[in-house]
């Protein structure tokens, strides 16, 4: 499984749009996508972890140059307070 994982600094009135906007996407997503999940940190309310997952890195690679996925992606920054970290990699489960 492969996948991204992106600090957001979000301000604690857009959380719930935030949360909105990934449960939409669930719907809308390409082709070997498997899902978004968002933390919200109980000691940074302003702070998001988003992940998501797709089957394996092509399928990745394939949503992110998609067409609509800069769209999306504007969507999600206008609720931003800056640019979100992000960290893109193979998953690993641990026994």
């Amino acid at each position: 499984m492969y996948g991204t994982v992106a600090l957001c600094a979000v301000r604690a009135e857009n959380v719930d749009k935030v949360r909105a906007l990934a449960a939409a996407e669930d719907i809308e997503r390409s082709d070997g996508y498997l899902g978004t999940d968002v933390l919200v940190a109980d000691n940074h309310a302003d702070t998001l972890l988003m992940v998501v997952r797709f089957r394996d890195r092509d399928s990745y690679v394939a949503n992110a140059g998609s067409p609509g996925q800069d769209e999306r992606y504007r969507e999600f920054r206008a609720l931003m307070e800056s640019d979100p970290v992000w960290y893109d990699g193979e998953w690993a489960q641990v026994p």
